[in-house]
């Protein structure tokens, strides 16, 4: 029998692996050349700092179908986690094709919202599957100002 983690973690590596490749390659060069602030020391990190907060919202988001496992507030829940999972994917994709600095800081500032909405509305399911979601809520505006500060760095790539 399949479980609902390997169901949950099944759909969010799917995703990952679809979303993170959807990136066209002259965005890549693109977002290369762009001016980076000094303090941006721990970019080789942000792959495995991602995949760490993926992990914990797939963590959370089982913690929450377990509670109440198909149950109509269960699945609501668990499309707001493939919202948040889908719009956070979309910040590379479509801010390399757009080559637009201000689509990634909308998408971030977005997710971040949506993030904060999922972890106040699973509060009172678990204070774990909450807590599960504050890595993304911490990373997350780390993300949005440092693109939003590569807008300042690179005003013709706003």
């Amino acid at each position: 029998m399949i479980k609902s983690w390997m169901v949950i973690g099944g759909i969010a590596l799917i995703l990952g692996g679809v979303g993170g490749s959807i990136v066209p390659p002259s965005g890549v060069k693109w977002f290369a050349r762009l001016r980076r602030p000094y303090w941006l020391t721990f970019e080789p990190l942000i792959p495995l700092i991602w995949t760490t907060v993926f992990i914990c919202g797939a963590w959370s988001a089982y913690i929450v179908w377990e509670h109440d496992p198909g149950s109509r507030k269960t699945w609501l829940l668990m499309g707001l986690y493939l919202l948040l999972e889908l719009v956070t994917l979309s910040y590379n994709s479509v801010m390399l094709t757009l080559k637009s600095l201000k689509a990634g800081t909308f998408i971030g500032g977005t997710g971040f919202v949506l993030g904060l909405i999922l972890a106040i509305l699973v509060l009172p399911i678990s204070v774990w599957a909450s807590a599960l979601l504050l890595p993304y809520l911490l990373w997350s505006p780390v993300g949005t100002y440092t693109t939003w500060e590569l807008m300042r760095l690179n005003p013709q790539d706003a």
